[in-house]
């Protein structure tokens, strides 16, 4: 779907201060998170994120243009999106803001249902392109501090309604 089909707003004001619940649904709804500039270095924050998110239940495809990086913790290394054999819930980007919008043209065409910017990767209007073309948008967040941000916060009334595992509904 190119930009010309979509009715994108020539001036976009997005703020990047999204509800807990918006964040949390996804973290909850999505199975497959295709990581795009996943590292094997392991002083990378890419690893560390991969490592986490794989531990706690999600499937993690790595995405890494480099023919020398064939695995990452036992996983395959993917050379692109469209070399993934099988659907992606969620497109995680570790890449330059500047790449953003090419990354949600590509989590568009294959039909990805959430665009995620890794923290300091924003561009609004990718993220305009990704929501007119249905998918859910977050950008500037890590989804490993998100899975956890209830934890951190010293309050009384905290309620979990996690499912037992990533992507299982909740009543």
């Amino acid at each position: 779907m190119a930009e010309a089909d979509l009715k994108i707003p020539e001036t976009i004001e997005r703020r990047y201060d999204y509800d807990q619940e918006y964040i949390s649904d996804i973290l909850r709804s999505v199975k497959t998170i295709a990581m795009v500039g996943a590292s094997d270095d392991k002083t990378k924050f890419s690893y560390g994120v991969l490592r986490q998110l794989s531990e706690v239940g999600y499937e993690i495809l790595p995405v890494n243009p480099n023919p020398k990086t064939v695995e990452i913790r036992g996983l395959k290394v993917y050379r692109s999106l469209q070399d993934i054999d099988r659907p992606i819930d969620m497109v995680d980007v570790f890449r330059p803001k500047e790449e953003l919008y090419m990354w949600a043209e590509e989590a568009i065409a294959i039909g990805a249902k959430v665009l995620w910017g890794q923290i300091g990767v924003y561009d609004d209007r990718a993220a305009a392109l990704a929501e007119a073309a249905g998918l859910r948008v977050v950008m500037d967040r890590c989804p490993k501090i998100e899975l956890f941000r209830p934890f951190w916060k010293p309050r009384l009334d905290l309620e979990l309604n996690l499912p037992d595992k990533p992507g299982a509904a909740t009543a």
